[in-house]
Parts: structure tokens; sequence; C-alpha cells
């Protein structure tokens, strides 16, 4: 049922993420496709140098970022796959889903009001949108 499991990752405060992910991963050999999605749509007033810049830094924290989690996941057995991506994250984690046919979402939330968390967040939308499940995981207590 799991064989392909969606991590969006930006690094921060995702050992409940992870944890959560491995267990289902582990239990159903599944391979685990861990995404950093750059959001550039907040360097759009930069002028373009500084916005090259910025954006090329956040590149290789994705890819580091990406790297240790896979590492991680390694340690455990479980198979990974590593992306990074730019542009709105819940457009390219929709994306994501549609294009590696994923069986499952596992994604952070950081506020534990259910509501103020929901509201206009990438979680929110990629459960609105989804065509697979997302299992959402509360991370505001590791911050």
């Amino acid at each position: 049922m799991y064989d392909r499991i969606l991590v969006p990752t930006d690094g921060e405060s995702m050992g409940a993420v992870y944890d959560h992910a491995l267990d289902i991963a582990a239990q159903r050999d599944a391979t685990v496709h861990l995404l950093y999605v750059v959001d550039d749509r907040a360097f759009l007033t930069l002028d373009e140098a500084m916005r090259d810049d910025v954006l090329a830094e956040l590149q290789t924290e994705g890819e580091e970022t990406t790297a240790a989690a896979a590492e991680r996941f390694a340690e455990a057995g479980v198979e990974t796959v590593t992306t990074t991506a730019r542009g709105d994250p819940a457009d390219e984690i929709l994306g994501y889903v549609a294009e590696h046919d994923v069986d499952l979402v596992v994604m952070g939330t950081r506020r534990q009001n259910y509501h103020e968390s929901m509201v206009g967040s990438v979680s929110q939308k990629v459960i609105a949108r989804s065509d697979a499940p997302v299992l959402t995981v509360s991370i505001a207590h590791e911050e």
C-alpha cells in the first residue's frame, strides 16, 4: 500500500516527522523520497545578483539537508531518493506526488492549534489538494 513515501523537509525540527516516516517505511520496505523546496517567491524583489546568491545558498542548504536525512534513513536500512526543487512549496510537493506516484506524504506542521496551523499553511494546501493520503506530524514542540 505504501511503497513510495514523500517527506517534504526544511531541515528544521524534523525529528518526529522522520521517525514516523521511518517507522512506516521500515515496516513496508518502502522508499522514502526526501524533498526540499527552495521557496523563491520571497526573493523576487531582490536585485538579480543578490537573488542568485541567496538562491544558490538555499539550494546548497537543501542538498545538505536531504543528504543528512538520507543518512538517517540509510542507517535504519531504508532506501531514499533526495531531490531539491524551487518554487511554491505546496505546488512543488503536489507536483512531486503526481510525478512520482507517491503513496503517502508525511510532513510536519508547526503550530499546536489545529485551526491556526492549517489556515494558509503549506500542509493545509497539500492536504486539500493531494491525491495521496497526508500524515501531518506536529513539530511545534521541537522548536
